[in-house]
């Protein structure tokens, strides 16, 4: 296809133009008979919960430019994309969408809702990947929820049920009552909310005992009191019973050392259950259950006095009871943190329920090891995990109570309860649809299906897994690429899920990237509505690769502030990029590359060359350390300082006038010139795939043959010549000098000047060599040289 150089780039129509090319030439398909160590990455699925976001782009824009980069180093690049396409996502995109509620529609009904929806948006995520320029291979595309991932899941749960790492079991569990599921210890958000201390007083022996609790509607559900065993106060009520104020109920007066001597009143009222510390005391202290909050959120109406109410309806009236009673003493406002449910919001109760768990809590020193195995980028990103791990305090629950994700393969027994499990032949499988056939040990013939299905992260944690079975055996992968507030969930789970099934870690290296902020600490998400603009309109106004070099801006790990105001810098460079490039590229049509002898390069040449190659390495090494914004400014330094306003402005004239400037002068300009716009376009070829593809085919492709400048491997210098690096800063430092003189005079920067003076410390001889070249550079009579300055 002939390629041409207008005066302007055109974005739209070039853009569209190089993802059509590669599309047909399928120039990023995987073959893992290609040579080159094989670099696969581990790319986080997104969950199909409504349209991307610009903090969409930027994260996984980042991760796109590793892949292009390692590419360019000669290595085989597995780079797969997968959906995270099941689970409470979707369903709730669903229900929003749609203004239903799924409890509301037949099962079936609602789970082809989400898979009409899931469908619909996956292809709006492939047309907006392809469209930033994805160099991905989506032949290796899986969904979550398609029968071979629902296969692979299913497996890997049947074999942490025969290692004894997945069991189930009655216990009281996280539930969301607006989700109406359980969830696991790392779904929960923590949010400060207003609400009061209630001082209320229990009676022992006649005698008034102050209680100070936030949760007065769990008053029914009270099974204890505790103190604090040191608390010299209340060390003689140990023992005795307490009158529940309103429900006149008797609780014994229990010690446990967790009671905090200075907070509230040295008493604590146990409730089922108020918080996890309740959970803790109801197992250590063997205490009795006394139901208050259903799966609904309304309390049981065997409570008397609020029983059918919701919470904070039951709360309302409660206080007022108390009131009406003179029991309540005191009230205090206060704001305080409480656990709510990522996904809604809603505050997280605990309520008794039998559920799935896989074993966590009895390997978390195996979990620490295992994250000092990895690679982590930015190494402070450990502790996040290290913090995480040693504070947990649940197993980790892999069954949700709601419809659209993979069924658990399990069956229990009518008569016993015994599960039981699919074979491995019936995989994937509904025990919904399909019926058990075999005889439960006890002789009965007839089981119950779970209607229960996994938690999400029950199936992207083992994406390594379904990597290496719908596509490539290799176990670690190089690299996992997310945003910082998944470290506890996918980092974790998908660590715990490697060492179970494979003993090995899942990958060698974590690159953490940070979230794109709308405003001074708020997150840029769907749930927030705070997106200046949807990135398909971004990408149509302003460019696929503009984009891409905003978003290699920032430090790893590192929150940034997204404006469309911000967008015009990109777009500069790029014009600035086309402009150099074609400035170049029209003194390059007459180089002779065929020749075998190489020119004599002037000093100058040299320098542009050797800093070319200084910048190849510097960035180099801030990519293989996961530093995009790094590595880009590396880049941008050269291109703009060196080339474009030094090297550019020296050269020039020798490529205009080889006649006065002399013809083998003009030739080491040019293989100079060639050298670094190639290098330079190699670099940018990352972070700006279309428009450095475009330039390349446009000229260099005659040269270098290749089909495609990322077919193209990065220059391996592996040092540079200090010297004429110093003798270039010493060229700027002179021509910055004559600029400045020049500015303050309200000089042209082409005025002639009468004399240009030449400051070197012990380049002379280089100097000279370039007098030429630094003298219609500055327009100047003379060029004078002082040495040993």
């Amino acid at each position: 296809m002939a390629l041409s150089m207008e005066k302007h780039y055109d974005h739209r129509r070039i853009e569209k133009q190089m993802q059509e090319l590669w599309e047909r030439e399928q120039l990023y398909k995987f073959n893992r008979e290609s040579p080159g160590e094989i670099y696969s990455i581990d790319t986080p699925p997104p969950t199909v919960s409504g349209s991307l976001h610009i903090g969409h782009l930027f994260s996984y824009t980042q991760a796109e430019m590793i892949a292009r980069f390692h590419r360019m180093q000669g290595r085989n690049v597995f780079y797969p994309f997968g959906f995270d396409d099941n689970g409470l996502p979707t369903e709730r995109l669903v229900e929003r969408e749609e203004n239903i509620y799924a409890k509301d529609l037949p099962r079936s009904q609602f789970i082809e809702k989400c898979r009409q929806a899931t469908q619909k948006y996956e292809t709006e995520f492939v047309d907006f990947w392809k469209s930033l320029g994805f160099s991905v291979d989506w032949t290796t595309q899986y969904e979550t929820i398609s029968p071979a991932v629902r296969k692979i899941s299913q497996e890997l749960f049947l074999e942490l049920v025969k290692m004894g790492k997945a069991y189930i079991k009655e216990s009281p569990v996280l539930w969301c009552t607006e989700c109406q599921t359980s969830i696991a210890q790392a779904e929960l958000d923590t949010n400060d909310i207003d609400s009061t201390f209630n001082y209320i007083p229990f009676y022992v022996d006649g005698e008034p005992l102050l209680v100070a609790t936030t949760r007065p509607e769990l008053l029914y559900g009270c099974v204890c009191l505790f103190v604090n065993p040191a608390d010299e106060r209340r060390s003689a009520l140990i023992g005795k019973s307490a009158l529940v104020p309103l429900y006149q109920f008797e609780v014994p007066v229990l010690a446990d050392e967790k009671v905090s001597l200075d907070k509230g009143t040295g008493v604590v009222m146990c409730a089922t259950f108020g918080d996890n510390t309740d959970v803790e005391w109801f197992f250590e202290h063997d205490l009795p259950y006394r139901k208050v909050i259903q799966p609904n959120g309304c309390i049981a109406d065997e409570a008397p006095l609020i029983g059918g109410l919701k919470v904070n309806a039951a709360r309302k009236k409660i206080i007022r009871l108390l009131e009406d009673a003179n029991l309540l003493l005191k009230s205090e406002r206060i704001t305080h943190a409480v656990a709510t449910h990522e996904r809604c919001g809603k505050e997280v109760e605990i309520i008794p329920s039998r559920q799935w768990y896989i074993d966590i809590l009895t390997e978390k020193e195996r979990f620490l090891e295992a994250g000092n195995q990895i690679n982590w980028y930015p190494a402070q990103m450990k502790n996040r995990y290290r913090i995480w791990v040693e504070n947990l305090k649940w197993d980790w629950c892999i069954s949700r109570q709601r419809y659209f994700g993979v069924p658990f393969p399990v069956w229990y027994c009518k008569d016993c309860g015994r599960p039981v499990f699919a074979k491995p032949e019936q995989l994937p499988v509904n025990p919904l649809e399909t019926e058990y056939g075999g005889t439960c040990d006890c002789g009965c013939k007839e089981f119950i299906p779970e209607n229960a299905v996994f938690d999400t992260w029950a199936t992207s944690s083992v994406t390594p897994q379904i990597n290496e079975r719908l596509g490539l055996a290799l176990t670690p992968m190089s690299m996992r690429t997310h945003a910082h507030e998944i470290i506890r969930t996918w980092t974790f789970y998908t660590i715990v899920r490697s060492l179970y099934h494979t003993g090995n870690i899942p990958w060698k290296d974590l690159m953490i990237t940070g979230f794109v902020l709308a405003k001074k600490g708020e997150k840029i998400s769907k749930s927030k509505s705070n997106a200046e603009m949807e990135p398909t309109a971004l990408i149509a106004e302003h460019s696929a690769d503009a984009l891409r070099y905003w978003s290699a801006n920032a430090r790893l790990g590192t929150d940034t502030f997204f404006s469309v105001d911000e967008l015009p810098i990109a777009k500069r460079f790029i014009t600035k990029l086309w402009n150099a490039s074609k400035f170049a590229i029209s003194h390059l049509r007459d180089m002779d590359r065929n020749r075998s002898d190489e020119p004599t390069l002037l000093p100058v040449d040299r320098w542009i060359i050797e800093r070319t190659n200084e910048t190849v390495i510097r960035a180099a090494a801030a990519l293989n350390e996961y530093e995009i914004g790094a590595a880009r400014h590396e880049i941008d330094d050269l291109f703009w300082k060196d080339f474009c306003d030094n090297y550019v402005e020296i050269v020039k004239a020798r490529l205009y006038d080889p006649e006065i400037h002399g013809f083998d002068e003009r030739r080491s300009g040019q293989y100079a010139l060639y050298y670094t716009l190639l290098n330079i376009l190699k670099m940018y070829a990352v972070f700006v795939p279309h428009i450095t593809d475009y330039l390349y085919r446009v000229f260099f492709i005659e040269h270098e043959k290749a089909a495609s400048i990322h077919l193209l491997k990065w220059e391996r210098p592996k040092e540079t010549a200090p010297d004429i690096i110093k003798f270039g800063e010493e060229i700027k430092s002179n021509i910055a000098d004559m600029r400045k003189l020049k500015s303050e005079n309200n000089l042209s920067m082409r005025a002639e000047m009468e004399r240009l003076e030449i400051r070197t410390t012990s380049f002379a001889e280089w100097f000279k060599l370039s007098a030429m070249d630094l003298q219609t550079c500055a327009n100047a009579k003379e060029v004078v040289i002082l040495s040993g300055l």
